[in-house]
């Protein structure tokens, strides 16, 4: 395998009992595989898409000073503006080439959450940055929704299991810029060997390449979707669910060839977080005699926020 697996969205929505089934077993066994996916047919569409990397090109384009007004000091960087060099991969030492945005959930109106979600931060200078960072968010959404009602028929669950955990969960759209590099990096590359916290990563296509995923036999390749796919892969919180039977794969952005150092790099995740309150306790149907139960009980919260402290986005 030199590349990830394509699936396609339009079997799982059919009619088709065996077109349903098909997508089941081939998203399922790509993430037991490898952990990670290119999918086709999804629901964000191509304006959409368009509308939100010139409006993030935008809001990376503002002069530093003005950018800086959007970073607001006791958010542990969950929303608005994160400045270069803040976020470092789990491990690491040296900061990542990159500066980045946080789009939020925005809960439906009434509804009892365990935690008070942060409200997003609003860009004053550029009229439809939030509005329509907001649509792709909710489009994103839509899709990883089904994407995990197929693995829990796959994992042996309620197709509808993590439907009332991810509806009004904490997820994040991130609106990423890894500027022109203009000196020798010393050991930074645009985004350290990492794994996503989050139960699935949905990521737009980049305006450059550079994602490479770890093979099992340690063979980093890269990830190249088809025109109008999304890459989606398995996170952490994912595979402690599943008792490591999906598995959250490292990843990377390596630094372009020196000829390209002058082009910038646009990428923008989707990352679908499940509420605080849902517990991440390896589920039985995962768990035998051969796969004995390989993480101890805790909540996505709790998870998240130790996490959180060591990429270096909150103190301790």
């Amino acid at each position: 395998m030199n590349n990830i697996p394509s699936v396609d969205l339009a079997d799982f929505l059919s009619d088709d009992p065996k077109k349903k089934q098909k997508f089941v077993d081939e998203i399922g066994s790509a993430y037991e595989e490898i952990g990670f996916v290119s999918l086709k047919n999804h629901f964000l569409d191509d304006k959409l898409t368009e509308e939100l990397y010139k409006e993030v090109k935008n809001f990376f384009d503002l002069p530093i000073e003005v950018k800086r007004k959007y970073e607001i000091e006791g958010l542990g960087g969950q929303r608005g503006y994160v400045s270069f060099g803040k976020e470092t991969a789990k491990g690491k030492s040296v900061a990542d080439l990159k500066e980045f945005w946080h789009f939020g959930q925005e809960p439906c109106e009434g509804v009892y959450l365990p935690e008070e979600l942060p409200e997003n931060v609003q860009v004053k200078e550029l009229d439809r940055f939030n509005e329509t960072g907001m649509q792709a968010f909710r489009m994103l959404e839509k899709t990883g929704v089904y994407v995990l009602r197929a693995l829990a028929i796959y994992i042996g669950l309620d197709e509808f299991y993590f439907d009332p955990w991810v509806t009004n969960g904490n997820s994040i759209l991130r609106p990423i810029h890894y500027p022109p590099i203009t000196q020798e990096p010393d050991d930074a590359v645009r985004a350290a060997a990492h794994g996503d916290i989050n139960l699935i990563t949905l990521l737009m296509g980049a305006s450059a390449g550079g994602l490479q995923v770890l093979r099992k036999d340690d063979k980093w390749i890269d990830a190249i979707p088809n025109e109008n796919e999304l890459v989606i892969n398995v996170g952490d919180m994912l595979e402690r669910l599943t008792n490591n039977k999906l598995r959250s794969t490292i990843h990377r952005v390596v630094n372009p060839p020196k000829e390209e150092w002058s082009k910038p790099r646009y990428s923008i995740p989707f990352f679908m977080h499940p509420r605080g309150d849902m517990k991440l306790n390896c589920l039985p149907e995962c768990i035998d005699k051969d796969h004995p139960k390989a993480y101890p009980d805790i909540t996505a919260g709790e998870f998240l926020h130790q996490r959180l402290v060591e990429i270096g986005l909150i103190k301790e």
